[in-house]
């Protein structure tokens, strides 16, 4: 039984890394004849930057399939492992966005995967995002502030409303990810260089 649980929890972590790194945004923008996403604006594979092509319809089905990935991944794994699988592979598939395996490891923020892990997990955790996110792009106008507010209302909330201690440590770990890969934008907020919302 044992070694069936391992197997299990290998082939989900696994298949939660791979789905991770489907780098939608860039598929979809070659698809459409508009080139490799990784040349224009930031370089980011995510929804923001290919919203920056000037195609709201390419930015939105990124968006949903990036936020998918997410869910399926959560989903799956709570279905055949748990609630905390559920978890690790939410970490994971996450990962695999951020350090794609078909792109050398260079990938997104894992901002919309993010979000509809946390979602998955507990609805709650995703309004809470969702929240944040909306009230802090409209007062800031920058996508990255809104990110970076809203996984940490998302992470410091998870340990008012969940009750599983390592899920709450996943949820810190996956935070933590995401705001070790907008370093940039960080550097960029403190110094009054970064780009606002609708600015190419």
């Amino acid at each position: 039984m044992m070694t069936d649980q391992i197997l299990l929890f290998s082939a989900l972590s696994v298949a939660a890394y791979l789905l991770g790194s489907v780098p939608f945004g860039l598929i979809f923008t070659k698809i459409s004849g508009r080139g490799d996403i990784r040349g224009i604006g930031s370089g980011n594979i995510g929804a923001t930057n290919v919203l920056r092509t000037g195609s709201r319809k390419l930015a939105g089905l990124t968006l949903i399939f990036d936020a998918g990935k997410g869910a399926v991944a959560v989903a799956v794994a709570s279905h055949f492992a748990g609630s905390q699988m559920a978890a690790v592979a939410g970490l994971l598939v996450v990962a695999g966005h951020c350090f794609p395996i078909w792109l050398k490891f260079v990938g997104g923020k894992g901002v919309a995967t993010s979000l509809a892990v946390f979602a998955t997990l507990d609805l709650r955790l995703g309004g809470l995002f969702v929240l944040v996110w909306l009230v802090t792009a409209w007062l800031s106008r920058f996508s990255s502030l809104a990110a970076l507010c809203a996984v940490l209302a998302v992470t410091t909330g998870s340990f008012f409303l969940l009750d599983d201690g390592v899920t709450q440590i996943i949820i810190l770990l996956l935070s933590a990810l995401v705001w070790t890969r907008h370093h940039a934008n960080i550097g960029r907020l403190l110094n009054g260089t970064e780009t606002k919302i609708g600015v190419k």
